[in-house]
């Protein structure tokens, strides 16, 4: 007597979720690697500035000024990248000045998200006359250049990190607005919207369940690029005095007294761009590796070539 043969294990030909494959792709990306390792590592710099820093930004050394980098001819071995010409320890300040640019960098982009992706889900959703609103609203706001702009508001609204936080969030939710809306209105014509609607889903239960989840790779890839975009604003700003109070170090008021001294000790300089542009780096390459690793057109391509 023949015994049945024993169906497979459906588990065991299971394919991956498409959560698990897209998961793999980001972690496999180089570039997601060194962005996300520069974001990281700059964000545990910023919460542990008091406890790296070899000295308090404010404490002065009016006999050692304007110091070389410890390894150059005439520095000091406590000053491990020089002073300034208050004495000050350019390497704690550089510790310090991390502080604000992730405070910065990380609050504008996610301000300007929550505006600029709400009313690109509005405009790009119900279309007509509202879309044609804000879209005017969008073309108006973005034809004022952004430096001035943001220089206006923060001096209307008196310096403050703060006040430039919220200076770049009214500037730059424009760019997410534009971009997001010409997602949503591809999103909104796929098969499986369509099918939504037809089995009698609401519209803000379509929007949130259906339509979000696919503009949100587009949106994590503006938001990355935004950091790196806030920083720079932010160090702008307090280059010319209009970002953090007096005494508060940042990378741009390191950058403002080091040009002071430029032909002296150049050092001075060199640390806080270098900072800044390490971390703009960082972010354009984690959202370049994001965009490569999560867009559908872009994977799509790949597979078909």
């Amino acid at each position: 007597m023949s015994t049945p043969l024993s169906a497979p294990r459906s588990s065991s030909a299971r394919p991956p979720a498409p959560w698990r494959a897209a998961l793999w792709r980001v972690a496999c990306e180089p570039r997601v690697l060194f962005g996300a390792f520069v974001l990281i590592a700059l964000t545990a710099i910023s919460v542990l500035a008091p406890w790296l820093a070899p000295f308090h930004p404010d404490d002065q050394d009016l006999l050692n000024t304007l110091l070389p980098p410890a390894w150059m001819a005439g520095g000091a071995h406590e000053h491990l990248f020089g002073t300034d010409s208050l004495g000050r320890d350019l390497y704690s300040l550089a510790l310090y000045g991390a502080r604000v640019a992730v405070l910065v960098g990380f609050a504008a982009p996610v301000g300007a998200a929550l505006i600029g992706g709400t009313l690109a889900l509005v405009a790009g959703w119900c279309g007509g006359k509202v879309d044609w609103a804000i879209l005017r609203i969008v073309e108006i706001w973005m034809s004022f250049p952004a430096v001035v702009l943001a220089l206006v508001l923060v001096v209307a609204l008196s310096p403050s990190v703060v006040n430039v936080i919220i200076a770049l969030v009214f500037v730059d939710w424009t760019r997410f607005c534009r971009v997001l809306r010409a997602e949503v209105i591809v999103i909104r014509r796929r098969d499986y919207v369509a099918a939504a609607r037809i089995a009698g889903a609401n519209p803000l239960r379509t929007v949130l369940f259906d339509v979000l989840p696919g503009v949100m790779p587009t949106l994590i890839t503006l938001m990355s690029l935004e950091v790196g975009i806030a920083v720079v604003a932010e160090c702008s700003l307090s280059f010319v005095g209009l970002s953090a109070q007096a005494g508060q170090p940042t990378w741009g008021s390191m950058t403002a007294d080091g040009l002071a001294n430029v032909f002296s000790t150049p050092w001075g300089l060199i640390l806080p761009i270098a900072c800044t542009v390490l971390t703009v780096l960082g972010t354009t390459f984690l959202g370049e590796g994001l965009r490569r690793t999560t867009d559908s057109r872009l994977l799509e391509r790949q597979d078909n070539p």
